[in-house]
């Protein structure tokens, strides 16, 4: 061999190892394309959602046969991920693929347990979710109205899909609890209107943009008025007829997730799902059970503190009916929420060296569903940067919405909680779309709970009493430990479970109430929210013991957030990798 020839085999070789890990790589580029872009045709409104508006006047198909054919489309891309090499990969990649085979094997787990045949429940589902249409689609422009009137039109169709799920539910045995179904009529009857213009729906007619030309106007309205009562009325007549009719007696009388087909089984994967770690329902029950006596005896601390004459109990009920701890009015149940926002803002930066782009709002839960829903909740931002994110406040029956709850409930909901994770998330251009608008529970309601703890770093809390509400909270989400897995795996009763929540937080006894049937319509999510956040302060305090003088919370903060919302072991990793680069420097 010529010493040319040899220089150049050298050179092949050499290059090989790059050559060959590109390969791998470009198929997991172009398979993650793939399924996203698949992703997107199947679910209109999640891609106007991630501000993809090609399909901004379609709405999902919802038939068994459409369910069925997405998840044999999955389990082929769940083939395909399987054969690419992972070693081949650098790590960012490694990261994608793992959590695109873990988040497939997830959804088809959940399709095999015929999850899909229990679509809704009396506070979440399409018949919910819907109305909020018209504040989370573009509505600038005359195409963008007649995109939201097709979508009105099309809702007849859509509410027919759902009911033809849960009558496949009800041949199934495969049928959401009764308790998760009662009241779902207060949530469907106000879209049932004989005038258009009564309609939530009608809101975006009653003032156009100016983009929106003036001959334009009447034809629009007209449209609008149409669908709404030739589209959303009958769909909702008929899906409340059937619930009603048909859907309400064929409801379990059982409340666990262990009564389903498989339902032990089921509710196994659900705790492994959700927490992202190989958990059993019992380990998870043991856990919430430490945890609870672990935040008592500091509550008991603070009551003492406080030198209040009487025990927890007695504490715990002066809360809930002294008037002094109630708003007079929703405005100024929103005011105090407003003001310990704009107080967080300006510490923001003690705490994280980067900061979202995109703002946030607060808004009322609207009234339809405001009755049975939750304390508060989170909407994220469009993908598009076409709005904020928005933190949605429960302002019905202000006596069991405590302004000691106020601090802790705003930071989890939005500052340093879900919108600051979030957002960031979503402005993390290096991550695939499926990692940037997903992300897992554990992490992301973890985190959510751990913001509650940060205000304690930066000033907030001084108020003992409100810091009893955030002892609460954390009590809150460690009897959902117990809860859940009592419910769901141990044969626990509505009633144990609410005697539970009622002794053991301070808690106004509707939200208790709300919670539990939370728990019972969604079995494992509840559980998520307290293991993930002592996984993140678990591995806090390791950073912490390990760097002693060194440590900066900026950074650790950073090295949390960096890969966005990933399962718990892979958190670990990336604080592992945190540490040894800090201790290197």
């Amino acid at each position: 061999m010529t010493p040319r020839a040899q220089l150049f085999l050298a050179a092949c070789l050499a290059a090989w190892p790059s050559i060959a890990s590109a390969e791998p790589a470009a198929a997991l580029r172009d398979l993650l394309e793939e399924a996203w872009q698949f992703e997107l045709r199947e679910d209109p409104l999640l891609a106007t959602q991630v501000g993809d508006h090609r399909y901004n006047a379609e709405l999902p198909r919802l038939t068994v046969a459409d369910v069925e054919r997405r998840v044999e489309a999955k389990r082929q891309f769940l083939r395909r991920a399987d054969a690419i090499a992972g070693d081949g990969l650098a790590r960012p990649e490694q990261i994608n693929l793992q959590l695109f085979r873990r988040q497939l094997r997830d959804e088809i787990a959940e399709a095999e347990f015929k999850t899909y045949l229990m679509p809704i429940t009396n506070r979440e589902g399409f018949h919910v979710s819907f109305p909020e249409l018209r504040r989370n689609v573009p509505l600038r422009t005359a195409g963008d109205y007649e995109n939201y009137i097709a979508r009105l039109e099309g809702f007849d169709r859509y509410a027919q899909d759902h009911i033809e799920l849960m009558r496949a539910g009800i041949a199934a045995g495969v049928t959401l609890p009764a308790v998760s179904i009662d009241g779902a009529g207060e949530a469907i009857r106000p879209h049932v209107v004989a005038d258009a213009t009564n309609s939530v729906f009608y809101e975006p007619f009653r003032e156009f943009p100016e983009a929106v030309p003036e001959a334009d106007r009447p034809r629009l309205d007209a449209a609008g008025r149409e669908a709404i009562l030739q589209g959303i009325v009958p769909g909702y007549r008929r899906f409340l007829e059937f619930i009603e009719s048909e859907y309400a007696q064929a409801a379990r009388g059982t409340i666990g997730a262990s009564a389903l087909p498989q339902g032990r089984e089921f509710y196994r994967h659900r705790v492994r799902s959700f927490t992202t770690l190989d958990l059993t329902p019992e380990e998870v029950h043991a856990t919430g059970l430490a945890e609870v006596a672990r935040i008592k005896a500091e509550m008991q601390a603070l009551v003492k503190r406080v030198q209040f004459e009487g025990d927890l109990p007695a504490f715990i009920e002066h809360l809930r009916t002294d008037p002094k701890f109630y708003a007079a009015t929703p405005e100024e149940l929103l005011k105090e929420v407003a003001f310990a926002l704009k107080r967080m803002d300006g510490e923001l930066p003690r705490l994280f060296d980067k900061l979202p782009r995109t703002p946030y709002g607060i808004r009322e839960i609207p009234a339809y569903i405001a009755p049975r829903t939750t304390t508060a909740y989170y909407s994220p931002p469009p993908g598009d940067g076409s709005r904020g994110g928005y933190y949605y406040v429960n302002t019905y029956d202000l006596a069991s919405r405590p302004l000691f709850e106020v601090e802790a409930l705003s930071l989890h909901e939005a500052v340093p909680g879900h919108h600051l994770q979030i957002a960031l998330q979503q402005e993390l251009e290096d991550l695939p779309p499926f990692r940037r608008f997903g992300g897992c529970t554990a992490f992301i309601e973890g985190w959510g709970l751990y913001a509650e703890r940060l205000g304690l770093e930066v000033g907030f809390y001084q108020d003992p009493y409100s810091d009893f509400g955030r002892l609460s909270f954390e009590m809150w989400r460690a009897c959902r430990l117990v809860v859940d897995t009592g419910i769901h795996y141990l044969g626990w009763t509505r009633e144990q479970a609410i005697d539970f929540m009622a002794d053991n937080t301070a808690l106004a006894l509707l939200n208790v109430r709300s919670e539990v049937d939370r728990y019972i319509a969604w079995p494992g999510q509840a559980v998520a929210y307290k293991i993930g956040e002592l996984k993140i302060r678990e591995l806090r305090g390791l950073a912490e013991a390990e760097l002693g003088d060194r440590f900066d919370v900026r950074a650790f903060h950073a090295a949390v957030l960096e890969s966005g919302a990933v399962p718990l072991e892979v958190l670990e990793e990336n604080v592992h990798r945190f540490i040894a680069a800090e201790k290197s420097r």
